[in-house]
């Protein structure tokens, strides 16, 4: 039996009069790649804030006592032309015994070279960017790494090979990883468990028995286009790692 590292029931979150996001109730285990889906504005960033506690909600969201969490952000909310090089941004973390040795070793896990420690943060590129968040959120020696997908700032080939790296690094390191995701065949090929999100909570399970057409049609309702247009270009050979 896995053991639980998340358990949310009943997690409501109120802006003004409206519920954001509306009566959730799931568990996360330990090594559970969960992958939160849903269209633009459903409440799944906002689900991540509740979950961090940074945001006030109704009902219960209990980690483990004791568990660390990393926070993965979709993008660097920093002035790229700010004069500060990767180094100096990592140092920022405080994270206890930082050294450039612990920075390197961390660039490493999320295949970057030791001399872009150099380059400024405005230099690189935003997929690099990207796996700099993902060192960052490392240097705190998390159990769990929440991950909000990169926009449509990082093609398609950029996100793959960052969602490979997710999962090596879950593999590797045991980690739990709750990350949300725009692509479907992205899920089918890396989540073990798939919440679909649409302020209520449409489905939850694996993703072979979740993502029914119908839910998907239920989820998607506002827009039609895009389920059919991913859908296409998934092969139902991936589904198993």
């Amino acid at each position: 039996m896995k053991e639980s590292i998340l358990s949310v029931k009943n997690l409501t979150v109120k802006i003004g009069k409206g519920r954001i996001v509306d009566d959730l109730s799931f568990d996360v285990e330990k090594g559970d790649v969960l992958a939160i889906i849903g269209p633009n504005g459903a409440g799944k960033t906002t689900l991540f804030k509740a979950l961090l506690g940074i945001i006030p909600y109704e009902g219960e969201a209990k980690w483990r006592p004791g568990i660390k969490i990393g926070y993965v952000p979709q993008r660097m909310e920093i002035e790229t032309d700010i004069p500060l090089t990767v180094f100096e941004f990592l140092k920022l973390r405080e994270s206890k015994n930082f050294s450039k040795e612990r920075a390197v070793e961390e660039l490493k896990k999320v295949s970057l070279p030791e001399g872009i420690l150099k380059a400024g943060l405005g230099e690189i590129s935003v997929g690099q960017r990207q796996r700099i968040l993902i060192a960052w959120a490392l240097l705190g020696d998390p159990d769990v790494l929440l991950f909000d997908e990169p926009t449509a700032d990082i093609d398609v080939h950029g996100q793959e090979s960052i969602y490979q790296l997710l999962y090596h690094l879950q593999d590797k390191f045991e980690l739990t990883i709750i990350l949300i995701s725009h692509d479907l065949s992205i899920v089918y090929k890396y989540a073990e468990k798939v919440l679909c999100l649409n302020h209520k909570q449409i489905c939850f399970g694996l993703p072979d028995e979740a993502m029914k057409p119908e839910q998907i049609n239920k989820l998607y309702a506002s827009e039609r286009g895009f389920y059919h247009h991913n859908h296409d270009e998934h092969n139902h050979d991936e589904h198993h790692h």
